[in-house]
C-alpha cells in the first residue's frame, strides 16, 4: 500500500486530490507534513501523465523544502534521490526538472543549519553524482561553487570539515579535468591548514584517492610536496593516516619519484617516535613494495579476475648475428635478458676456438652491454674470426669490473676487423652509389665516444658517493638527536632503524668505491695491453689485415699463434690476480643473498626484519602477521631470481609460533607457487606445505582450500606421493568440523583430473566411500557427487574394468545398505550418473538398473521419494528411455506406475508431476492437489 494512498479517497472534503496533497503538505500537523514528504515519490508517479499538475507538485515540493521543522526537511531529502531516478527515466517528458526544481534543494541544504539535514544533503549528493543523475554543467556551476564557499579559510570551522569530507569522496566520482581545475586548488590549500588539524587529517586520509583520480603528472607536479608536509606533520593523526594510504600514493608516481622520493620518505615514517604511527607504516610495507612491481621482470601478470598467470617467455632468443670473412659465425645460444636487471651489465664472452688448419688463438674477448636494447647493435660491432659466443649472462661485480677496464680496446679491434670483412652488399648501396665517397671518420667517433663514456661514469659514481654521503649525514643528525632519550623503548626501536639504514649507506658507499678502485686497476691493465700489442705488431697485422689475410695466416702462423698465447696468459694471469683481490674485498655472502635491485634496498631490509620478535614488542603484536599476509606481494615485485632474498623470512613465518601467521601463509602458498615456478616450489614450498599438511585444523583449511591449485603445480612423480597423505585430511581435531570435510570432497572432485584411472583406484576411491558415510547430511551429498565424478574418470579413461569394480562396491555398500540413508544415497547416485551421462546407457540398464527399479518394494518413503525422482525426471527424459523399441521401457514405466499408486502422497506425487514443473515449490503443487 502507497504511504499517500489517502489522498485518493473520493469525497473526502470535496476536494481532488492534488488540492487535498496541497492541503497536507502545507498542514499545522508535522506528521502530515512528514507523511506527505516520505511518499513524494509516488506522488510524482500518480500526477506525471499531466505536465500541469506535475509542474504544480514540483512547485509543492519547493515550498515544502523551507518547511520550519528539521525532521520534514530531511525525510524530502531522503527522497530526492529515487525522485531523481524516475525523473531520469522520464526525461523526454521532463528533461530538465531536476535540474531547476531539485538540485537547488540539494545545495541549499548543504548549508543548512540543522546538522541532521546537512548530512542527508552530502549523502543524497554523493549518491547522485556516483548514479551519473547531475549534468556536468551542474556540477562545474551550482556543487563545486558551494563547496569551494564552505571550504574557505573564512568558513566555519564544521562546514569546513564536512565540505572537505565532500570534496574527497567525490573526486573519484568526477572527471579528471573537473578535480584538476576546480578542487585541485583548494585542496592543496586545505593540507596546509594551520588551523585545524581535523581538515589536514581528512586530507591525508583520502590523498590516495585524490591522487588517483589527478593522475600522474598533476600527482607528482602539485601533491608529492603537500604529502611531503602531511608526512612531517606535527600530529601524529596526521603521518598515521598518510602511512595508510602511501601505497595509493605510491601507485599513481612513476617509478624515479617512487625510488628516490617516497622510499626515503617511507622509511622515516617506518622510523617515527610514535607507535602507532610505525604500526601504520610496518602494515603498508608490503603493499608499497608491491607498487615497484614489474610484469615484464617478474614474468608474471595479473588477469582481470585477479589470479596470476605466467607471461609467455619471449627472451629466449637466438641471434645468427655477424658472419666474417672465413665463415666466423657468432652464435647466441643462451640469451635470459630480464627487464629487471637492465641496469646491470651483461657479461659476453667470445673464447677462442681453433678450425682446420688455423693456427690463429684469438684472446678472450669480454664486451660489457648496460642495456639489453643495445644488444644486437654490439653484437654486430663485436665480432672476431672463427669466435663463438656461447652464452650471455650477468655478470657479477669483479667480472663487471674487469670487463670494464679492457673494454675500449677490444672493441675498437672488433670493429676494424668488421670493417676489414665486409661483404660486397655492404660496400654498395643506394646512398654510396648516388653520392661521392664520404671520409671514414669512425675512428675519430670511436675516441669521441669512449672519453665521454669514461667522463659519464667518472660523474656517476661521485654523484653516487655524495649522495650516499648526504643520507650518511643526515642520519647521523638524527641519531644524535635521539640520544637524550633511549629511555623510552619507542625511540630505542627508532635508533635501531636508523642504525640499519646508516649501515646499509656506508655499504653502498663502500661498495661504489670499490667499483671505481677496481675500474682504475682495470684501465692500467689496459695501458699494459696496449704497450704489448705495439711492441708486438706481427699479432696486429695477422689478426686485422683484409687483403692480404690468407697469405698472412699461412707465412707467420706459427708465429701469430706463439705471440698470441702470450698475451693470453699474460691476461689471464693479469685477470685472475684482480679477481682474487677483488674477492678478498667483497662483503660477505650473507649480506650479498640479500641484495637485489628492484625495489631500495632498506624497504626490503625494514620488510625483513618484521619477523623480529623485537618488533612484535616495539611495533606491533601482529606485525609478523602483516609480514605473511604481504609477501606473495613482495615476492612478486622481486621475481623469482630474487627468492632467495626471501626465503628465510618465510620460513621464518611458516614456523612461527602463532597459528594466525601460518593460516595466512597457508592461504597463499599456492599462489606462492604460481611466482617462484616448479623447481622452486619443488625445493622451499613442498617441505613447509608438508608441515602445513600436519598442523592445527585452522592451518590446514588454508592448504585445503586451495589444494587442487598447489598440487597442479607440481610435476607428475611430486604430485603422486600426496596420495598417501590426502586420507589424513578425512580425520579433524574436532569432529563437528564439518565443514572441513566439506571442503575435502570438493577439492577431490577436481584433484580427480591429476591422476591416472588407477591411482584414483586405489586412493581417492576409498577416501570417497569414507566421505559418503559421513554425520553430516551436508557432507554426504557432496561425496556423492565425487562417487560420480570417479565413475566418469574411469569410462573417460576406457578404464571400464575399474568402473565395473566400482559400481559392483556400489551396489553391495549403497544398494544393500541396511540403514535407508545408504538405499536413499544410491538413488540419487543412479540419478546423478544418468544426468550426467558418465557411462555407456547399456552399462547402466545391465548393472544399475535392476538394482535400482528394485527400490520401489522398499519400506522406507524417503528412499521412494528419491527413487519417483530418479524414474520420472531423469530415466524417462533420456532418448534411450524414450524410444519405443527399449527393452527396458516397460520395466521403468510399471515401476513408475506403481510408485503413481503407492500409499505415501508424497512418493505418488512426484511419480506423476511433470520434469518441468520439478523447479516449482513442492507446498504450492501439494495446495493444488
Amino acid at each position: 500500500m502507497r504511504i499517500t494512498a489517502f489522498l485518493d479517497i473520493p469525497g473526502q472534503d470535496n476536494l481532488t486530490p492534488l488540492a487535498r496533497l496541497e492541503k497536507y503538505a502545507f498542514s499545522e500537523n508535522i506528521f502530515n507534513r512528514q507523511i506527505i514528504a516520505r511518499g513524494l515519490l509516488d506522488v510524482f508517479r500518480d500526477f506525471s501523465n499531466n505536465e500541469e499538475d506535475f509542474l504544480t507538485v514540483m512547485e509543492i515540493v519547493v515550498r515544502l523544502s523551507e518547511d520550519a521543522e528539521p525532521t520534514v526537511r530531511t525525510e524530502l531529502m531522503e527522497q530526492i534521490p529515487p525522485i531523481a531516478i524516475f525523473l531520469q527515466e522520464s526525461r523526454p517528458n521532463f528533461p530538465t526538472a531536476f535540474s531547476d526544481y531539485l538540485m537547488p534543494i540539494v545545495v541549499r541544504y548543504l548549508t543548512d543549519p540543522n546538522n541532521q539535514v546537512r548530512k542527508a544533503s552530502q549523502e543524497a549528493l554523493l549518491i547522485l553524482i556516483e548514479q551519473d543523475l547531475i549534468a556536468q554543467n551542474d556540477i562545474e556551476n551550482k556543487v563545486c561553487p558551494i563547496l569551494l564557499d564552505l571550504s574557505a579559510p573564512d568558513s566555519d570551522d564544521e562546514y569546513k570539515v564536512e565540505a572537505v569530507n565532500i570534496i574527497c569522496k567525490m573526486a573519484s566520482m568526477l572527471s579528471k579535468t573537473t578535480v584538476e581545475h576546480m578542487l585541485l586548488p583548494r585542496f592543496c590549500e586545505l593540507c596546509g591548514d594551520g588551523k585545524l588539524f581535523q581538515v589536514r587529517k581528512v586530507c591525508a586520509a583520502s590523498f590516495g584517492d585524490i591522487c588517483n583520480a589527478v593522475g600522474q603528472e598533476a600527482t607528482e607536479k602539485f601533491l608529492i610536496p603537500k604529502f611531503f608536509e602531511l608526512c612531517s606533520d606535527s600530529v601524529w593523526g596526521m603521518r598515521k593516516a598518510c602511512a595508510e594510504c602511501f601505497m595509493a600514493v605510491s601507485y599513481t608516481t612513476s617509478p624515479e619519484v617512487r625510488r628516490s622520493k617516497l622510499s626515503p620518505l617511507f622509511i622515516n615514517l617506518i622510523s617515527d617516535p610514535c607507535r602507532w604511527v610505525r604500526q601504520a607504516a610496518f602494515q603498508s610495507l608490503g603493499p608499497f613494495i608491491s607498487t615497484f612491481a614489474n610484469p615484464s621482470s617478474a614474468g608474471l601478470y595479473i588477469r582481470e579476475d585477479g589470479t596470476l598467470s605466467i607471461r609467455p617467455s619471449a627472451q629466449d632468443v637466438i641471434f645468427n648475428s655477424c658472419q666474417a670473412g672465413n665463415n666466423a659465425n657468432i652464435t647466441v645460444a643462451s640469451l635470459n635478458i630480464v627487464a629487471s636487471s637492465s641496469e646491470q651489465p651483461i657479461e659476453i664472452k667470445l673464447e677462442s676456438s681453433t678450425k682446420g688448419t688455423s693456427a690463429e688463438a684469438n684472446p678472450l674477448i669480454c664486451v660489457e652491454i648496460p642495456r639489453t636494447d643495445l644488444l644486437k647493435e654490439n653484437l654486430n660491432s663485436c665480432a672476431s674470426p672463427e669466435g663463438d659466443l656461447t652464452r650471455l649472462s650477468q655478470s657479477d661485480n669483479t667480472t663487471a669490473c674487469v670487463i670494464e677496464g679492457i673494454k675500449d680496446c677490444h672493441v675498437s679491434d672488433c670493429q676494424k676487423v668488421n670493417s676489414r670483412f665486409q661483404s660486397a652488399e655492404d660496400v654498395f648501396n643506394n646512398f654510396l652509389y648516388w653520392r661521392p665517397p664520404l671520409p671514414d671518420i669512425s675512428q675519430d667517433l670511436e675516441l669521441l665516444q669512449s672519453k665521454t663514456e669514461k667522463h659519464e661514469e667518472g660523474c656517476s659514481v661521485s654523484k653516487a658517493l655524495c649522495s650516499n654521503c648526504v643520507a650518511s649525514s643526515e642520519i647521523k643528525k638524527v641519531l644524535e638527536s635521539l640520544q637524550d632519550h633511549m629511555n623510552d623503548p619507542d625511540v630505542q626501536a627508532q635508533v635501531q632503524v636508523l642504525s640499519a639504514a646508516l649501515r646499509a649507506a656506508q655499504f653502498e658507499s663502500i661498495s661504489d668505491y670499490e667499483a671505481k678502485h677496481t675500474e682504475e686497476s682495470s684501465g692500467k691493465l689496459q695501458n699494459e695491453l696496449s704497450a704489448f700489442e705495439t711492441s708486438h705488431p706481427t699479432v696486429e697485422k695477422s689478426t686485422l689485415s683484409s687483403s692480404s689475410f690468407q697469405d698472412d695466416v699461412s707465412n707467420s702462423s706459427t708465429t701469430s699463434m706463439l705471440k698470441s698465447t702470450e698475451l693470453k696468459e699474460q691476461y689471464n694471469g693479469t685477470f685472475e690476480f684482480l679477481k682474487k683481490e677483488q674477492r678478498n674485498n667483497s662483503p660477505s655472502e650473507d649480506d650479498k643473498s640479500k641484495l637485489q635491485d628492484i625495489i631500495p634496498q632498506p624497504l626490503l631490509d625494514q620488510y625483513l626484519s618484521m619477523t623480529d620478535p623485537a618488533r612484535a614488542q616495539t611495533v606491533d603484536t601482529e606485525i609478523a602477521k602483516h609480514c605473511a599476509y604481504s609477501l606473495p606481494g613482495v615476492a612478486l615485485t622481486l621475481g623469482r631470481q630474487n627468492w632467495h632474498c626471501l626465503k628465510d623470512t618465510y620460513e621464518t613465518l611458516a614456523a612461527d609460533v602463532q597459528w594466525k601467521v601460518r593460516r595466512t601463509l597457508a592461504f597463499s602458498i599456492h599462489e606462492l607457487a604460481v611466482i617462484l615456478g616448479d623447481q622452486l616450489t619443488a625445493a622451499d614450498l613442498v617441505p613447509i606445505f608438508n608441515g602445513f599438511l600436519k598442523d592445527l585444523d585452522e592451518v590446514r583449511i588454508g592448504v585445503l582450500k586451495h589444494l587442487y591449485d598447489f598440487l597442479k603445480l607440481l610435476h607428475a612423480d611430486k604430485r603422486r606421493e600426496y596420495l598417501f597423505q590426502l586420507q589424513e585430511f578425512v580425520v579433524t581435531d574436532n569432529s563437528s568440523n564439518w565443514r572441513f570435510r566439506y571442503e575435502l570432497a570438493e577439492q577431490l572432485i577436481l584433484i580427480l583430473e591429476l591422476y591416472n584411472p588407477n591411482d584414483v583406484y586405489d586412493y581417492l576411491r576409498h577416501i570417497a566411500l569414507t566421505l559418503c558415510s559421513d554425520k553430516v547430511s551436508e557432507v554426504r551429498w557432496i561425496s556423492f557427487k565425487l562417487v560420480v565424478a570417479i565413475l566418469q574418470k574411469f569410462y573417460a579413461n576406457n578404464a571400464n574394468a575399474l568402473g565395473l569394480n566400482f559400481i559392483n562396491e556400489l551396489v553391495a555398500k549403497f544398494r544393500h545398505c541396511s540403514r535407508w540413508i545408504g538405499r536413499q544415497a544410491f538413488a540419487f547416485i543412479c540419478q546423478a550418473i544418468v544426468e550426467e551421462e558418465c557411462m555407456p546407457v547399456d552399462h547402466f540398464v545391465e548393472h544399475l538398473l535392476p538394482s535400482l527399479l528394485s527400490l520401489a518394494s522398499d519400506p522406507v518413503p524417503n528412499v521412494r521419494v528419491l527413487l519417483a525422482k530418479a524414474l520420472r525426471q531423469t530415466l524417462l527424459e533420456k532418448d534411450y528411455f524414450k524410444s519405443v523399441g527399449s527393452p527396458h521401457l516397460e520395466a521403468v514405466e510399471e515401476t513408475v506406475l506403481a510408485l503413481q499408486s503407492d500409499r505415501d502422497q508424497d512418493v505418488s506425487f512426484f511419480a506423476t508431476v511433470k520434469p518441468k514443473l520439478t523447479n516449482m515449490d513442492t507446498t504450492s503443487l501439494e495446495k493444488e492437489n
